[in-house]
């Protein structure tokens, strides 16, 4: 079995709007089906934030090459259904998109609307009172799936839970939408309802992967720390700029490592963890993969990336150099991370998480990191987003040492952007509608369902 390979952009080209769409299609034809769960990336719930905004509302799309020219992509009007005159029923198949209009796969969505007779309904009546009287109205007819092909647009109602899902008309086969993390769905409820929940997670897996390549420096470099030394000083009169310079430049080398050879211990191993340990155990990085999941990986997996597998968590964090949590959240809500797995720990650890807020108790890994149990940590999600832990925030931005004697910047904080790039939401926009075409306009199996197990067991399978 082979990694699921990279997104590479067209090359020697400049990047039109049909350079666009080549390379969406090549990332979905090197799509296979994930080995496991994709990782969670972002999606708006009740006080959450995304992983990262959708682009802003602009008809241009930035240049992804040097020299290259910028490409302006009209966008469609939304359609409404045309039904036979000697049924009343639509020609073809309704599909409800919710948020913004296509920007990136023109050549997709052209296939896309003349497979299905799309329906995008404004802003207002995506709020979740008014989507509420919308469906008990019937007023988008039987539409036969939801596509929701970008992050910070197409949430507006909150959480699909029984509320909504129960006013959903029996017609509807797939719920097709942007970004990996679909616990801002019941994805239980929609199978047993017999509809196919699809995420976009292949396409986030190689942007989240990179930035986890950053975090996982910062923690052996202490980032934070060099950074701040050289800058906040000028921005406040709190300490002197060169002396503070000097000392982070002084005493940063006994506090810093290498990578290499130290072991890497990853909490999931799907899409994003795979890709994280081939980018880390790599001769570039020559970092050792370890790695607790669920369920294990094939032995051919196993071989290609030299990891290691771990049956239980405890045994994973007490050999691991530096602990990367990327795994989808817990059904219960209950965090991975608590007082009792940080105590499986060597004092000195390092501590990553691109994966959920949920899965962090945050007061107890601040209770680590005074304690020296972990030594420095970098956080991309947060519990209570948009806010942002402040133990751990005076971790990150301090510029003396501490009554420990511990350094300042010991953690990195960051926006829940891992998984924020151009190249993701054009993957995000052209798999999603890939998904809602292999189910209905080709009778075939989605591109990356996520639920599948709960259709199963409804039908007895």
């Amino acid at each position: 079995m082979k990694l699921p390979s990279s997104f590479p952009l067209v090359k020697h080209q400049k990047l039109g709007c049909g350079a666009v769409n080549e390379r969406s299609r090549h990332l979905v034809s090197t799509m296979a089906e994930p080995t496991n769960t994709p990782i969670p990336a972002s999606t708006p719930v009740p006080a959450s934030t995304p992983r990262s905004s959708s682009p802003l509302q602009q008809y241009s799309i930035p240049s992804l090459t040097p020299n290259a020219t910028t490409a302006t992509i009209p966008l469609w009007p939304s359609t409404t259904s045309s039904p036979d005159t000697a049924t009343g029923k639509p020609q073809r198949p309704i599909v409800l998109h919710i948020g913004d209009p296509i920007k990136y796969n023109p050549d997709t969505y052209a296939e896309f609307n003349a497979a299905f007779e799309v329906i995008r309904p404004p802003t207002p009546e995506r709020e979740r009172n008014e989507l509420i009287r919308a469906l008990k109205e019937k007023r988008w007819g039987h539409f036969s799936a939801i596509f929701r092909p970008f992050w910070g647009t197409g949430g507006e109602m909150g959480r699909w839970d029984a509320e909504l899902i129960e006013l959903l008309p029996s017609s509807v086969k797939v719920f097709a939408s942007a970004g990996a993390g679909f616990d801002w769905a019941d994805t239980k409820l929609l199978g047993e309802r017999g509809i196919i929940y699809c995420n976009s997670g292949l396409a986030a897996a190689e942007a989240v992967a990179d930035f986890s390549v950053a975090m996982i420096i910062s923690a052996f470099r202490h980032l934070p720390w060099c950074m701040n030394a050289a800058t906040f000083p000028y921005l406040t009169s709190s300490s002197d700029a060169r002396s503070t310079f000097r000392e982070c430049h002084a005493r940063a080398t006994a506090a810093s490592h290498n990578p290499r050879g130290h072991t890497l211990g990853l909490i999931g191993f799907g899409n994003i963890g795979q890709q994280i340990a081939a980018k880390m155990g790599n001769p570039a990085f020559g970092m050792k993969i370890a790695y607790y999941d669920v369920v294990r990986k094939p032995a051919a997996v196993e071989s290609e990336l030299r990891a290691t597998f771990y049956e239980k968590l405890e045994g994973l964090m007490k050999v691991s150099d530096c602990v990367v949590l990327c795994t989808p959240a817990s059904a219960d809500g209950r965090p991975i991370i608590t007082a009792e797995t940080l105590g499986y720990l060597r004092p000195g650890t390092r501590f990553v998480n691109i994966a959920r807020g949920s899965l962090v108790d945050e007061e107890a890994l601040a209770d680590a990191l005074d304690s020296g149990v972990v030594r420095a940590a970098a956080l991309d999600v947060h519990m209570d987003e948009p806010s942002v832990n402040e133990r751990l925030v005076r971790m990150a931005t301090g510029l003396g040492f501490d009554d420990r004697g511990q350094h300042p910047g010991r953690v990195m904080l960051t926006c829940h952007n891992a998984g924020g790039t151009v190249e993701t939401h054009v993957g995000f926009e052209e798999l999603s509608m890939r998904n809602i075409l292999r189910v209905l306009r080709d009778g075939g199996e989605a591109v990356t369902p996520v639920n599948l197990h709960w259709l199963r067991e409804k039908k007895g399978v």
